[in-house]
């Protein structure tokens, strides 16, 4: 869908253009010259990946934040103070974070006020004494502004991520550019962090955000809601949701406790309210099937949050409470697998470097496939079979390298399809014991941390007791289609079956067709 420049005021747009371009040169309290000598040093402006080179910083690592902000639906102005909590990683002069926006009205470091600039999305901060390996680190920021949008490509339309206006107030998600457009921060996956919201809107308005919401306090027409994430996420996780909401709050069968935020005009719309209510419902059967097959749901709460937004086209896995599209209704409970899916596999273990997304959706489509055989449809053996059968060999899906994507591509149709085929290939190999050993061994080993393709093929080697190279070596950096050999028996042709045999093979066949046309519709759009 094509985005829609939100309306500013222009005394307020240019206002801020004055600013910004004031912000431009060098703050007066920002000469850094001459402060290296000795050990200290400047702190890397990125963490190394190699596809976002300028993605998170060096030189910290961050415990906490505390984000304090007011949002105005009339102007889309988000005036906000976070407090970052962190230690420093190496003897430091100056540091970068990455802050893509805004005016930052005043900035300080332990306390004290701290010189910085701008480099394009990276903040340079000065602070006024140097900073010892070891030590506790505070840094400060005040700033407001419009937040950062995002526009994508996205085949013949264009996908919106980000902190987005919507017709009530706001949405905030994207991957991986999202959190540096609305607050400072160490924008990757490696750092992760806790965090505590505390978000003010126009009384009326609700406020949903990852974690619990600890309060909720109205004065002089404005309400402020506290939300606590204690549980450590990758920053584009992080999502505020502001608006009109049906809330339902309530208690899975096996203890979990469930928050869900829908935009009531969806609730009534005949097109996707009783589907919404129906998968919603769900998500505790939906994650108890997963538990059985990935191990323990890694937090202690989950939910959903489904906005009335047009465009809006996509879902993200955002930390204990993903934002989905409201497209994905009717049949959704397929999605709803997907993006629960990925507490496991993309939060509770995140990427060390985004490279290694095939990782995130390789598992999360087999999710989809454990779900749809939990629901009688077919098994993710036939959605292997279906599609190595139906792709031919000349078709571009197989020249796309997943354990490689472009990084222009990053969220291609093959990362997902692809990475499905390859942990069924890889379950084929070393049978199932193995399979889903190796599954719950990456969560239990690398949870609440990161994870490499290297990393998860020594993993599977080390589990399965065999050598594997030549089956990750064809199904993730080999850009032709994998030979059957290379995936032991179970994936060919299944031969001579009984009639009755037939008739399932043919509804399962029919059911997996349905799948791949409503993922099809998803990946349209861009990803989820």
């Amino acid at each position: 869908m094509a985005h829609s420049t939100r309306l500013i005021p222009v005394t307020l747009a240019a206002a801020i253009a004055m600013a910004t371009l004031a912000l431009a040169a060098p703050d007066a309290g920002a000469d850094d010259s001459g402060k290296k000598n000795g050990r200290f040093t400047a702190g890397a402006a990125g963490v190394g990946d190699v596809y976002y080179p300028l993605a998170g910083n060096g030189g910290y690592d961050v415990s906490h934040y505390d984000i304090a902000g007011r949002y105005e639906p009339a102007t889309d102005v988000w005036s906000a103070t976070t407090t970052i909590h962190a230690r420093a990683t190496a003897d430091l002069y100056r540091f970068n974070l990455d802050f893509d926006g805004m005016v930052i009205s005043s900035l300080s470091v332990d306390g004290k006020k701290a010189g910085w600039r701008r480099e394009g999305a990276e903040l340079v901060v000065v602070p006024q004494h140097k900073i010892k390996s070891g030590a506790p680190l505070t840094v400060i920021a005040t700033y407001s502004g419009v937040p950062k949008e995002f526009v994508l490509p996205a085949g013949d339309s264009e996908l919106r991520t980000g902190f987005m206006a919507t017709d009530d107030g706001a949405t905030v998600a994207g991957q991986p550019d999202v959190a540096a457009g609305w607050f400072p921060v160490n924008d990757h996956p490696r750092d992760k962090a806790t965090y505590t919201f505390h978000v003010t809107v126009p009384e009326g308005l609700g406020v949903v955000a990852n974690g619990f919401l600890e309060s909720q306090q109205t004065a002089g027409g404005w309400t402020t809601f506290v939300w606590d994430a204690q549980e450590a996420m990758a920053s584009y996780l992080a999502t505020i949701d502001i608006g009109d909401w049906d809330v339902r709050e309530w208690t899975t069968d096996s203890g979990l406790p469930v928050y869900d935020a829908v935009d009531p005009d969806l609730l009534a719309d005949p097109e996707f309210g009783e589907s919404i209510n129906s998968s919603l419902a769900r998500q505790g059967e939906i994650v108890d099937v997963l538990s059985d097959a990935f191990g323990p749901y890694p937090f202690s709460t989950v939910g959903a949050i489904i906005d009335d937004q047009d465009d809006l086209i996509f879902a993200l896995e955002t930390q204990t409470r993903p934002v989905y599209s409201k497209y994905f209704w009717p049949d959704g409970d397929g999605v709803v697998a997907h993006e629960l899916a990925h507490q496991w596999y993309g939060d509770h273990v995140a990427l060390e470097q985004w490279q290694d997304i095939w990782l995130n959706e390789g598992w999360a489509t087999y999710a989809e496939w454990i779900w749809a055989e939990h629901e009688g449809f077919f098994t993710p053996q036939d959605a292997f079979d279906f599609f190595y059968a139906e792709i031919p060999e000349d078709d571009p899906f197989w020249s796309f390298v997943i354990g490689q994507p472009p990084a222009d591509d990053l969220f291609g149709g093959p990362v997902y399809l692809r990475g499905g085929m390859t942990l069924q290939a890889l379950r084929n190999r070393v049978g199932d014991e193995a399979f889903f050993d190796i599954a719950r061994s990456w969560v239990s080993e690398r949870g609440g941390g990161t994870g490499t393709t290297a990393q998860f093929i020594e993993l599977s080697e080390r589990v399965s007791g065999q050598q594997l190279d030549d089956l990750f070596d064809a199904w993730l950096f080999t850009d032709s289609k994998p030979t059957i050999t290379t995936i032991a028996a179970g994936a060919a042709d299944r031969g001579a079956v009984s009639g009755a045999a037939r008739t399932a093979a043919a509804d399962s066949t029919r059911a997996v067709e349905r799948w791949s046309a409503a993922v099809e519709k998803r990946l349209a759009h861009g990803r989820y």
